[in-house]
């Protein structure tokens, strides 16, 4: 089974969001999350695998994020990814599908030669359930770490970086994992001061 990246943006408590969104604009940091889950070889895309919510807070006019598998997480086999009541809401693509669990997902997507590498992106509840379930071979957390202001949240990380389960890659190794040169350090953007960080799991857990 291909190991799964988890990537989000996440607040020193780590917070990731708040009434449904996330309370903060970055866009370096969603382009830098936009390169990194779009990079793969000519022959192959990446899957990114998000619960129901995420694909809800998703502008309609970005459904389904371009040039990569759309997987959508829910337990409710009835759920409609289109609205089609809905008149400005996009047709059914190859590129988009319903899965009703993360193990059936990465059994599928991550067993198809066309897919390079499989991608969470959220939320909460996902992140939780591939940390916690060894099976699904979590091996890489990509996390932009959001050091000031301090955003007020009400969905939240799990808590595992900074014990020994988990080792903060350098920039070299972050930057070729991706396949470009990220910017190092803290950066600045409206405000906000951030750092790009690629955490990889202990050899030795």
């Amino acid at each position: 089974m291909s190991p799964l990246t988890l990537i989000v943006a996440a607040t020193k408590q780590n917070g990731i969001g708040r009434g449904g969104t996330m309370p903060w604009h970055i866009p370096k940091d969603l382009a830098y999350f936009s390169r990194v889950t779009t990079n793969a070889p000519t022959t192959q895309v990446n899957s990114v695998f998000m619960g129901r919510k995420t694909w809800e807070s998703i502008p309609l006019k970005f459904r389904p994020l371009k040039k990569r598998i759309n997987v959508v997480l829910s337990q409710n086999s009835d759920y409609d990814l289109f609205n089609p009541g809905d008149p400005t809401a996009l047709p059914p693509t190859d590129s988009t599908h319903l899965c009703s669990n993360l193990k059936t997902a990465v059994e599928t997507f991550g067993s198809r030669k066309d897919v390079h590498r499989l991608f969470v992106i959220g939320g909460s509840s996902l992140y939780q359930l591939a940390l916690s379930q060894h099976s699904l071979q979590t091996d890489r957390i990509l996390i932009t770490r959001i050091y000031t202001p301090e955003f007020d949240c009400d969905v939240f990380f799990p808590d595992v970086l900074g014990g020994a389960e988990w080792r903060k890659a350098s920039h070299e190794e972050h930057s070729a994992w991706v396949g470009f040169e990220v910017p190092a350090g803290i950066q600045t953007e409206n405000g906000v001061e951030f750092e790009f960080q690629m955490w990889t799991r202990s050899s030795d857990k």
